[in-house]
């Protein structure tokens, strides 16, 4: 919201009765001081390697001119030094933050597998030694590669058990060899059930980064803005539409995900959409609207002899009344598509999508006011959107207005007071607290945020 670019969030959050907690800013990790790192734990072959790699895909533009530069160098150095980070979180008006990757986003896609799990390993190890001293306003995440179930569990229990992480992203798609990207939710090439379980042990909530930058079949050589636009909501929508139809929402209905940078507007069309298919492509209706075998061929053949012509007769169509080859596909039996995730009523959302889906939103997003907005929401609650600063990246001009940018929603009636408590406060704490009590202690929002613990127990045992 351009009319807040000289506030401070200092200033907003002197207006608050509430803690600020930044679901997903970032590091700009330092190259060269990850080459230390990737050279000590891989070796001097695994270090040339990374070296060499190749920096573009050579399909579509990346990105260019990336970060925070001239009268906004200070704000590129916060997202490098973690100590700086955290001295300038009151200016800004954040009370504790999150810190993803920024290298790592691509690093878990490598189609090398000794270089991917090195230089997750390497990030990891690395961020554990940079966020030690301020661990009780800043919280690295570590980066975890998903080829395999088994790559993924290790690295895991690395971050978590060795390193003594408790938040992680996950990469949502693998490519086999040979193949497109898949997702590791819906027909994966493993069973990742392992991984997600291991998840729900260790009590981590997987967030989600994945862009389709470079994937897309409709990409551009030359123009970077043009691949971005929409990018992030792209891999977020294929992922959660790959966990809810793949059931592991209902599998694992204590384990909760984030799906970071895309906003939440696709999420309320993904939802509609869902609910509109379920209506018309339940067993049930399917049956009584859709089956081959009711098709009334003797009216079908009256209505032909009195609107037909010379080629539609009603004789040909007697002799194939099935005039699409594709009319009798599935069989005899309806073929329930909502088996995975054992969908059998519209109700039946509040546990297999609004319960354990969080969704990430920028400071200058407008369309946030989706998500809180009752009347679009099919069992009339909203959605769980989670704000996130993205500092340290390119559209975030001035790391100080980032909160006054957020709040101009409220002041511009596009939402209320208590809707901007649950996407900075509310929302991004019962993300992590839900799947670990203890995700705060030693934190300088433990006490507020252990306020919250039965209020988000309820929240999960209650009908909304």
């Amino acid at each position: 919201m351009s009319g807040h670019a000289d506030v401070l969030g200092s200033e907003i959050r002197a207006r608050l009765d509430h803690p600020v907690v930044d679901a997903d800013g970032h590091m700009v990790e330092c190259e060269w001081l990850l080459e230390d790192y990737i050279r000590e734990i891989g070796g001097a072959r695994l270090h040339e390697k990374w070296l060499n790699r190749p920096l573009t895909n050579g399909v579509t533009k990346g990105i260019w001119w990336g970060f925070p530069s001239g009268p906004h160098t200070a704000d590129r150095m916060m997202s490098m030094l973690p100590k700086y980070f955290a001295a300038r979180m009151d200016e800004c008006g954040i009370d504790f933050a999150h810190m993803l990757t920024t290298i790592g986003l691509g690093a878990v896609e490598n189609r090398d597998d000794e270089l991917r799990v090195t230089v997750c390993r390497s990030i990891n190890t690395m961020f554990a030694d940079m966020f030690r001293d301020v661990s009780d306003r800043l919280r690295p995440v570590a980066v975890i590669p998903t080829q395999t179930p088994e790559e993924a569990i290790a690295e895991l229990e690395h971050a978590v058990l060795k390193l003594g992480f408790k938040a992680i992203m996950i990469a949502t798609e693998v490519r086999p060899p040979g193949e497109p990207f898949r997702s590791i939710a819906f027909d994966p090439p493993f069973d990742y059930d392992p991984f997600w379980r291991r998840c729900v042990e260790l009590g981590v909530a997987p967030m989600c980064h994945q862009a389709h930058l470079g994937t897309q079949s409709r990409g551009s050589r030359s123009n970077y803005v043009f691949n971005h636009l929409g990018m992030f909501a792209a891999g977020a929508e294929f992922f959660c539409r790959s966990l809810f139809m793949g059931g592991v929402t209902r599998r694992f209905p204590d384990l909760n995900f984030a799906l970071l940078e895309g906003g939440v507007a696709w999420a309320a069309t993904l939802l509609n959409d869902i609910v509109e298919h379920f209506e018309k492509r339940n067993p049930e209706a399917l049956l009584a609207n859709l089956d081959p075998a009711t098709l009334d061929v003797d009216l079908m053949c009256e209505i032909a002899d009195k609107y037909g012509d010379a080629r539609f007769t009603s004789a040909r169509l007697r002799q194939q009344p099935h005039h699409s080859r594709g009319s009798k596909i599935g069989g005899s039996d309806p073929f329930d598509e909502f088996a995975a995730c054992e969908m059998n009523d519209i109700s039946d959302l509040r546990d297999l999508f609004y319960r354990n889906l969080y969704f990430g939103c920028e400071a200058d997003d407008r369309m946030l006011a989706v998500a809180f907005n009752r009347k679009l929401s099919p069992l009339g609650v909203p959605l769980k959107a989670v704000f996130g600063s993205d500092i340290g990246h390119w559209d975030v001009i001035d790391a100080t207005s980032i909160l006054a940018e957020t709040y101009g929603l409220v002041d511009a009636g596009l939402i209320t007071p208590n809707d901007f408590r649950d996407f900075t406060w509310t929302n991004p704490v019962s993300l992590h607290l839900r799947m670990n009590p203890d995700y705060f202690k030693g934190t300088v929002i433990e006490a507020e945020a252990e306020k919250l613990l039965p209020q988000i127990t309820r929240s999960f045992t209650t009908a909304p």
